[in-house]
């Protein structure tokens, strides 16, 4: 089966090439506000939307004004790349996958995408209007390369990301299966008992933070020390934020080599960052990011990741019995089913009701006629029969 795999490369542009990314961002920047701007004028006005033809259209007429006549400097396919994200951006809203778009500043991580007329050397690549640009492919490319992203990070960093086109063998399952809580004391508790710790990385760093940040806001706005705190204070956002990374896609890659079926909980952090004291932990922990993460690496290595309904009370049901407390205190780490008498730890008591639940799921999916994979059957047979309580 076809997969698109992402290569991301450091690259090092000369000063004059630095000069042309800088006017190829701005002039991407420009044209996603120009038609962000287009757009809510028109929707005031008559009602009505512009699609991305229509906006296409309108950049070609703009190029040709002599007020707008600059905007020639810049790779047109670039620009129309720039629309597309502006129409995704919108459908992402429209369907409530993401806020509304918003205009791009300068200050902000600035990226471009060339979908064409790209080419490699051994340790260069060409850009469009920019020229053949230092890199360092610290491994090789793979596939059909079908566009080339170029960013910058708010530290100066450049990067090129490289989608390719790959044809990989279907995956087949692995044994095993496991439940998963995600928490803020540990940053998830397996069905089999496993704690992977929270790294927090952001506590550990707050307080040079809170430091730079100091610094910063007490240099005089438009001077160069300013810069320079503004850079030093990017920087440590930037490391923590690798860390982070690192964490997710490690902690991610562990599961989905170990577990063929993995049951997880559709939370819905936007809402659960609503409460004040609790959303600085919620943000850092990036419990989104490990959801993707997880879903896509469990379709090129072989597992099976199923979300269970976030209403489920998975902390709240003994799994023995099914009772259900009427009310559970955050703090209560472990309890006394008052109907069976088994001790539960909370967190793994809420994985062992999360994997029932979403074995119960694809059960349910499997009957009515859902295409399942065929070697999730396999993983189950391994795992034995579902077990008769916890929602399975």
């Amino acid at each position: 089966m076809l997969k698109r795999h992402a290569f991301r490369y450091r690259i090092y542009p000369a000063n004059e090439q630095q000069k042309k990314l800088a006017v190829q961002f701005g002039h991407a920047r420009f044209v996603w506000n120009w038609g962000l701007n287009l757009r809510k004028t028109t929707y005031k006005e008559t009602g009505k939307d512009i699609s991305y033809y229509q906006l296409a259209g309108k950049l070609v007429e703009l190029k040709g004004t002599p007020e707008a006549e600059w905007l020639k400097e810049a790779d047109s396919q670039a620009l129309q790349q720039k629309l597309q994200d502006l129409e995704r951006a919108f459908t992402n809203f429209f369907t409530k996958r993401a806020n509304f778009p918003r205009f791009k500043s300068k200050r902000d991580h600035q990226s471009i995408r060339y979908p064409q007329r790209f080419k490699f050397s051994d340790a260069k690549i060409y850009l469009p209007k920019v020229g053949w640009v230092k890199a360092v492919f610290h491994r090789p490319l793979e596939g059909k390369a079908k566009n080339v992203t170029v960013s910058k990070t708010k530290t100066g960093k450049y990067f090129a990301a490289v989608q390719c086109e790959i044809e990989i063998p279907e995956p087949l399952l692995h044994k095993g299966e496991v439940g998963i809580d995600l928490g803020l004391k540990s940053f998830l508790v397996t069905s089999d008992g496993e704690k992977i710790d929270h790294p927090r990385h952001l506590q550990k760093a707050e307080k040079r933070l809170i430091r730079l940040q100091r610094q910063l806001s007490r240099r005089v706005k438009g001077s160069k020390g300013r810069e320079k705190a503004r850079a030093w204070l990017a920087r440590q956002h930037e490391k923590v934020a690798n860390q982070r990374e690192d964490f997710l896609h490690k902690t991610s890659r562990y599961l989905v080599n170990r577990y063929g079926f993995i049951g997880i909980e559709d939370l819905n952090v936007r809402a659960m960052v609503r409460n004040h004291c609790l959303a600085k932990s919620i943000s850092s922990t990036g419990w989104g990011m490990f959801r993707g993460m997880l879903e896509y690496k469990a379709g090129w290595y072989g597992a099976w990741v199923e979300q269970v309904d976030r209403f489920y009370p998975s902390s709240k049901t003994c799994h023995s019995c099914s009772y259900v407390l009427p009310d559970l205190s955050l703090s209560t780490r472990a309890w006394d089913c008052p109907n069976c008498g088994t001790h539960h730890d909370r967190d793994q008591n809420a994985a062992i009701n999360i994997l029932c639940q979403a074995r119960a799921g694809v059960a349910r999916r499997n009957a009515s006629g859902e295409d399942v994979s065929p070697g999730i059957q396999a993983v189950f047979a391994e795992a034995g029969s579902p077990p008769a309580f916890g929602g399975g």
